[in-house]
């Protein structure tokens, strides 16, 4: 019993030892798709971007399309919300 107690002492220092810090989050990939340049068609209806040209390889995401999940950072993609409007614009 008395040997406890003399480890209880040091079973309180071991919860003073500074944690690892949290690692870093991921950093937002520069704009490879050119994406801040459509940004003021958020909320216009997707009308908008059928009478547009868009750039090569770019996809409009209904809300119910199923989409594949490879990353490309040169790959522009517009994201229709519920209500038939741009809801998002990015690269991926």
């Amino acid at each position: 019993m008395r040997r406890l107690f003399l480890l209880a002492p040091l079973c309180a220092l071991t919860a003073c030892v500074p944690a690892d810090p949290p690692a870093t989050a991921p950093q937002p990939a520069p704009d490879g798709c050119k994406a801040a340049q459509f940004r003021g068609l958020i909320g216009q209806p997707r009308g908008v971007l059928e009478a547009m040209t868009l750039p090569q390889g770019s996809r409009i995401i209904g809300p119910r399309d199923p989409v594949t999940a490879d990353f490309r950072a040169e790959r522009i993609n517009f994201e229709i919300g519920k209500d038939g409007r741009i809801a998002k614009i990015g690269c991926y």
